[in-house]
C-alpha cells in the first residue's frame, strides 16, 4: 500500500519548524562562546557580501554550497576544524534565515549542537561586535 505524499509547506513554515529544534544564539553570546573556544563561528555569506560588509574576526568562511562537505567529521573533504559531531557550530548568514536551514542540515549529519546566529551578520555588526575589512 502506498502512503499519501506529504503536504508541501511554504518556506516560512519550514523555517519555523527548523528553528524549533535549534538553540539559536544572540550575537553577544556567540562572541563569548567563540572567544572562550566553546563554539566555531562559520560564515556562509557569499563573497560579495563579505567584500561589502567585512568579516567576523576568527570566523571560518565556508561557502554555503560546501558547508556539509567541509564540516562533516567523517567526510573526506572536511576541514581540520571539523573534529567531532559534538562540535558547537554557529552558522552565520547575512540576516539569519539561510543559516537556520544550514544549521538544520548540519544536524542531519549528526552535528547535534549546530545552531545559528539570530539576525545574522547584520545583527552582529549592529551589536557593535568586531568586524574586519
Amino acid at each position: 500500500m502506498t502512503s499519501a505524499p506529504e503536504q508541501p509547506v511554504g518556506i516560512d513554515e519550514l523555517l519555523e519548524r527548523v528553528r524549533e529544534d535549534l538553540d539559536r544564539v544572540e550575537p553577544a553570546e556567540a562572541d563569548e562562546a567563540a572567544r572562550a573556544g566553546e563554539a566555531l563561528l562559520v560564515d556562509i555569506r557569499y563573497a560579495a557580501l563579505r567584500d561589502r560588509d567585512g568579516l567576523i574576526p576568527g570566523a571560518l568562511v565556508v561557502e554555503r554550497n560546501e558547508l556539509e562537505w567541509r564540516l562533516d567529521p567523517q567526510g573526506s573533504h572536511r576541514l581540520p576544524e571539523a573534529t567531532s559531531h559534538d562540535l558547537r557550530v554557529v552558522v552565520i548568514c547575512n540576516e539569519g534565515y539561510a543559516s537556520s536551514l544550514a544549521a538544520a542540515s548540519l544536524r542531519q549529519l549528526g552535528l547535534h549542537r549546530a545552531t545559528d546566529l539570530v539576525g545574522g551578520f547584520q545583527a552582529w555588526r549592529a551589536a557593535g561586535l568586531p568586524v574586519a575589512s
